[in-house]
């Protein structure tokens, strides 16, 4: 019995799907103006887990992501410039050569870490037709106003504004969270802006409002909507997104089709570094790429990730990362001494969907692992980490492939061929000198093999 912690009620609660036996998930994807940096990663990797899980249980998983690449301006206010069109300015190239570019090196993090691709992907800049028919809904039944720079949502007319994030719009005053300008309430949020001097903008659209482009809200309303039915099991995405862009997801989305938008809200914690949110323009964050530069596989940090709760702030740091990744590697060890006796240990098996099942409680899940690595007396141990690995997804089954230098394979040769001529002194003494440059020689029935220590 699987058991979700749904933002919206505060509570964890028993899953039931819509369909009976399919799900439909849609998860905030990137804005692909720069790279993604782990603390993004974070976010995917929860995504992953759920569906894997929900995979794990019998279900078929429609996952659905969005790529912002227009529309995401420099500030939660509606004010400041376009990401993308910034990025572009900056690194003189095309919007398009911009979120091209960021999308694949995302694609390329993503495969290395195991995180499945979602079934579709969704590009905000290929979905315009969709937004404007969402918007021109909003404005027929009165839900739109329309000021000098764009047209707006009238959240004083959602009758349940802010109940993601439990705010209270009698308790909010102007300036708490944005500047009011022209809105009329401080809580309002652009659907469409129109561009300041039409034909500057590289990404532009006409609309029946006049040249501009969507709100970064409105593109995942209709996007979902169009991919998911206007009424669809989970949205996923970070606890950054709950008071403002998940809250004004369900607004304008239950305001057009009067029915209740999304069953689960599910949110992650951040990435913690030096007791701050793991952000751009803190500083300090790290790419994948970069990790792996010091020495790291994407794989360490995905089992980093594992070790906390979804719901807890994880804390990051390099040390943090080396202890995660000493730990996974003994783990790897462990189980590649393992032999397969066609087994199933049931009780492990049962520890194991218990810890998954309690609101994807991975920390839980990896404890039972440990502990079926440890026991002894278990029998059935490789076929259960074959099941629990298609919800880890760190290859615990995978050989690793270690490349042995030339030298060291030119010295195991030499030593088998004193042992062929009985000369065992050498044969030790070459041994000894191979184990001294970090390998080992273990003598098989099907020859010598060389490991690294």
């Amino acid at each position: 019995m699987l058991k979700l912690y749904n933002t919206l009620t505060r509570k964890k609660e028993i899953f039931k799907p819509i369909k009976k036996e399919e799900v439909g998930i849609y998860s905030c994807g990137p804005t692909v103006y720069w790279y993604q940096h782990i603390g993004n990663l974070r976010a995917y990797l929860f995504s992953d887990i759920l569906k894997r899980i929900l995979i794990y249980n019998g279900y078929k998983v429609r996952h659905v992501m969005n790529v912002t690449d227009v529309g995401h301006l420099t500030s939660d206010a509606d004010t400041g410039e376009d990401k993308v069109e910034e990025a572009a300015k900056k690194e003189n190239k095309t919007a398009k050569e911009i979120t091209n570019f960021y999308l694949n090196l995302f694609k390329n993090d993503l495969k290395k870490l195991n995180i499945i691709e979602p079934d579709v992907w969704c590009k905000a800049t290929e979905h315009i037709k969709e937004q404007i028919e969402l918007i021109k809904k909003l404005e027929s039944k009165g839900y739109t106003y329309k000021t000098s720079d764009g047209i707006y949502f009238d959240s004083s007319k959602s009758k349940d504004y802010g109940k993601l994030a439990g705010l209270k719009k009698e308790g909010l005053k102007a300036g708490i969270r944005i500047e009011l300008g022209e809105k009329k309430n401080n809580t309002d949020f652009a659907l469409w802006k129109f561009s300041e001097k039409p034909g500057l903008r590289q990404q532009e659209w006409q609309s029946p409002w006049g040249m501009g482009f969507p709100g970064w809200h409105i593109e995942c309303s209709a996007m979902s909507m169009k991919y998911l039915g206007e009424h669809f099991d989970i949205h996923t995405g970070g606890e950054e997104h709950i008071p403002v862009h998940h809250t004004n997801e369900i607004a304008q989305s239950e305001s057009a089709t009067g029915k209740k938008f999304v069953n689960y809200w599910m949110h992650l914690r951040w990435l913690i570094f030096k007791g701050e949110k793991m952000s751009k323009s803190k500083g300090g964050i790290y790419t994948i790429s970069e990790l792996e530069n010091k020495g790291f596989n994407p794989l360490d940090y995905r089992y980093l990730c594992l070790t906390a709760h979804y719901r807890t702030q994880l804390d990051f740091s390099l040390e943090n990362l080396d202890n995660a990744k000493n730990a996974y590697e003994r783990l790897k060890k462990i189980i590649s001494e393992l032999k397969d006796d066609k087994k199933l240990n049931q009780t492990y098996l049962k520890e194991f969907e218990k810890a998954v099942n309690d609101d994807l409680d991975t920390p839980k899940a990896l404890a039972v692992l440990w502990n079926l690595v440890r026991d002894k007396k278990a029998e059935g141990k490789y076929q259960i980490i074959k099941i629990m690995d298609g919800v880890f997804a760190l290859d615990l089954l995978k050989k690793d492939e270690i490349k042995i230098p030339a030298e060291i394979i030119k010295l195991a040769e030499e030593r088998e061929k004193a042992r062929k001529n009985k000369d065992w002194k050498k044969a030790d003494e070459l041994r000894n000198l191979i184990r001294k440059k970090g390998y080992i020689m273990e003598d098989t029935e099907d020859g010598p093999k060389i490991k690294k220590l």
